[in-house]
């Protein structure tokens, strides 16, 4: 099995990535680190650890979603409910609750959820986000728990990854490789950087 070091990053969408920077940057403190553009198309990053990342493409057509509470069913396609991101600590979950409020985009109160305590919110594009902080000794990838009361056969063979499901596969050799030359690029690029 391949081993995952987190999520590199969400890629959003945005139609106003300047209203999109002063909530991510401005307003959450998250570092605007990746600025790729060019006519009719931009793709920003914005730092949310060491090794996360959220990022948005700005599309000049594109309106916010419709907004559309977190956790609640919906007909008709749908890939997407929320985004939750953890904080450190306690009382970072309350100074990401004061920052939403003061700014106006009224936050949820506080919800236990006995392994997480969280506040829900959205953002300017009606990205609907949770804010999360980890209860201390509570954490579930430790103690994994089933309380589904209705879990199906595939569920009840427990928390770790079942083999025979999925064909056996190669991994191509190294000698026979290709890695094609994307447009992110350009950021290391230093004569690029407008931010010198």
């Amino acid at each position: 099995m391949p081993r995952y070091a987190g999520i590199n990053h969400l890629a959003m969408v945005t139609g106003d990535m300047d209203a999109t920077i002063r909530f991510w940057r401005d307003l959450l403190g998250m570092r605007l680190v990746v600025g790729l553009g060019r006519p009719g198309y931009r793709h920003y990053f914005f730092e949310i650890s060491g090794s996360d990342m959220i990022a948005f493409f700005e599309w000049p057509d594109a309106e916010p979603a419709t907004m559309k509470d977190h956790g609640f069913p919906v007909r008709g396609p749908v890939a997407f409910d929320h985004v939750s991101i953890g904080v450190e600590g306690e009382e970072d979950l309350w100074e990401v609750k004061a920052l939403l409020e003061g700014a106006g985009f009224e936050p949820s109160e506080v919800v236990d959820h006995g392994f997480i305590h969280s506040v829900y919110a959205f953002d300017p594009n009606n990205v609907p986000i949770e804010f999360s902080w980890a209860v201390s000794g509570a954490d579930p990838r430790l103690r994994p728990a089933m309380v589904d009361h209705a879990p199906s056969a595939t569920t009840m063979k427990g928390p770790e990854p079942q083999t025979g499901h999925w064909p056996d596969v190669t991994i191509e050799p190294k000698a026979e490789r290709e890695i094609y030359a994307g447009e992110g690029r350009e950021v290391l690029n230093p004569a690029r950087n407008r931010w010198k």
